[in-house]
């Protein structure tokens, strides 16, 4: 498992409004562009630099490409990094107020210390 690039993935995409929302409509799609096109990217570089290794594994890109907050976090994804993404993608779609953010709690709830390592 690569925790590295499924946080990596997170952070990039909760940047850029445009891509929320384009992970938002069409989860696998992007997961699959995200990849090919961005995931040997090095963060905070000079364009033209990159590596050639990462890639998700099928669970990751399973998890990520469904929207499965709690298998991400089983994984090992960092629950900051989901949940400011869930945040910028389901809270609309909740009308009380922190509903997404309770909402996202009770489907965490079932797990007790000690959490996944979320250390990258």
């Amino acid at each position: 498992m690569s925790k590295y690039l499924v946080d990596k993935f997170l952070f990039t995409i909760d940047r850029d409004p445009e891509l929320v929302e384009q992970y938002r409509s069409d989860p696998a799609a992007t997961v699959e562009w995200w990849e090919t096109e961005k995931a040997n990217q090095i963060l905070n570089c000079i364009s033209g630099e990159a590596s050639t290794w990462l890639s998700f594994t099928e669970e990751e890109r399973d998890a990520l490409s469904v929207h499965d907050h709690v298998a991400l976090f089983q994984l090992g994804a960092h629950p900051f990094l989901t949940l400011t993404l869930w945040i910028a993608m389901f809270e609309r779609d909740y009308p009380e107020p922190l509903g997404m953010q309770r909402d996202f709690a009770a489907r965490l709830a079932h797990f007790n210390l000690p959490y996944p390592d979320i250390t990258t």
